[in-house]
């Protein structure tokens, strides 16, 4: 008899052949039911779901609520989703009743009964569903539908915080799988790359090709076992001797390709979440840290771990000052920029190059949400992981969208691994921007140049 173990996916098909006679033997269970079609039917396959005790007829039960959940059009869907708030709320005179009992005795049992009471029986419910095959996958599209309709339906609100609650302990990182994605990763996951490209469109194989096939070139992703077709969000790495200031000349065809050993510089140019279903959920710094300390390792050369990153609310920020301020520095900047093909003209991008900058630098270091966060979402995102505002870059992206949403800048967030703890409590405590003195100069430059023309208007007048 052998003593060797299973590997990796015999034991997946193994519990997909075991998922697979449970569902059979539930099918064979529920026979003369008859096919949900509709909300109501749906919500009495939940009520008997919640109230199941056989593991058979569960997994056989969660099956049938999420494949009619899949034929329902969005009316339906928005009826079954709003179903599930009330109803599946905690019972009140019970909650009621444990808390003054643990007020009363603050024993371990009243505790327990405090905490049971008090969860609603739609996490139980969503915890059931996700005993079908393929339940994860099919939540969190549930989840994608739900997201949706939430802004014209408050009550869905609680729905979606216990799938976000559910989902954030479901797609920890201790779950998370880190893969490696080059030419010759499976194709369906490659057309999926393609496909959730968020940042920098991916148009062809062929340009898919030059992102991941060259030597200086690679891709991560993140997955999880339940859903091991779909990326939940990657990050694409270019490997570089000195740190890149424009997307064009990172992704040129022409550029000549280096050797992994003479790169100094790692370049985070491209993140993008995959599954909107999953939103809230944040991956993305455990995905850059890890992908940082793997490549360390693999190159020790690389000494340098930076972003080539959007700046994707600065146009919207100018015009909100411009309108504030009709004299103003954003006024004059969007006036010169209405030219067509402004940025081709060497002598209108050289004058709004400084203007530009400044005014970047303000938005970055100045302008706060109402929970003193920065406006801009990439640098929450970033700035919240311990990264540091390290570069202004002038033009780096010319594309229309990058002149569209920030006149073509971008910036380089440095990830100093050393220090990136430290900048994030700074971050987490006190709100702090970590900068670098270049973009702090350029904010107290364009201040001064602001009080001086302020100035000199008092004194004319």
């Amino acid at each position: 008899m052998s003593n060797e173990q299973p590997s990796e996916t015999g034991r997946m098909t193994m519990l997909q052949d075991m998922l697979s006679a449970l569902v059979s033997r539930g099918a064979r269970l529920m026979e003369g039911r008859g096919g949900a079609q509709s909300p109501q039917d749906l919500h009495t396959l939940c009520e008997a779901l919640l109230s199941s005790r056989g593991e058979a007829s569960g997994v056989a039960l969660a099956s049938e609520i999420l494949r009619g959940f899949d034929t329902l059009d969005i009316e339906a869907r928005k009826e079954f989703l709003t179903g599930l708030a009330e109803p599946y709320d905690p019972d009140a005179a019970r909650v009621e009743k444990a808390a003054a009992s643990y007020r009363e005795n603050g024993t371990n049992e009243a505790l327990a009964e405090l905490i049971a009471a008090s969860e609603p029986p739609r996490q139980e419910l969503l915890r059931r569903l996700n005993l079908a095959p393929g339940g994860t996958a099919a939540l969190v599209h549930m989840r994608e539908t739900l997201l949706t309709l939430l802004p014209d339906n408050p009550a869905l609100e609680r729905v979606d915080a216990d799938f976000g609650r559910l989902f954030a302990s479901w797609f920890n990182r201790g779950f998370l799988v880190l893969r490696h994605i080059d030419w010759q990763t499976p194709a369906h996951i490659l057309e999926k790359i393609i496909e959730y490209e968020a940042v920098h469109a991916i148009d062809n194989w062929d340009e898919l090709r030059r992102r991941v096939q060259p030597a200086d070139r690679r891709c991560f992703a993140f997955f999880h076992p339940s859903m091991p077709d779909e990326p939940l969000i990657f990050v694409e790495v270019a490997l570089s001797r000195e740190i890149p200031s424009s997307i064009q000349t990172l992704l040129s065809e022409d550029r000549e390709i280096l050797s992994p050993d003479k790169a100094t510089t790692a370049t985070f140019y491209s993140i993008s979440n995959c599954q909107t279903g999953l939103r809230g959920v944040s991956f993305g710094n455990f995905l850059i840290k890890q992908v940082a300390e793997d490549l360390a390792h693999e190159i020790p050369s690389l000494k340098t771990f930076v972003t080539l990153s959007p700046v994707p609310g600065l146009m919207r920020w100018m015009r909100q000052q411009a309108e504030t301020d009709a004299n103003g520095r954003a006024a004059q900047a969007l006036a010169a920029m209405a030219a067509p093909a402004w940025h081709l003209d060497a002598d209108t991008a050289g004058k709004l190059e400084p203007l530009i900058k400044g005014l970047t630098a303000d938005y970055f270091l100045s302008a706060k949400r109402s929970d003193g966060q920065p406006l801009d979402p990439v640098a929450r995102f970033h700035l919240g992981n311990g990264a540091m505002l390290r570069q202004i870059d002038w033009l780096g992206d010319t594309s229309p969208k990058g002149l569209t949403q920030s006149a073509g800048v971008m910036v380089n967030y440095l990830y100093d691994l050393s220090e990136v703890e430290t900048n994030h409590e700074a971050y987490a405590a006190r709100r702090e921007v970590t900068a670098a003195r270049a973009v702090r100069s350029l904010a107290s430059a364009s201040d001064k140049k602001a009080r001086k023309a302020e100035n000199g208007k008092k004194d004319t007048a």
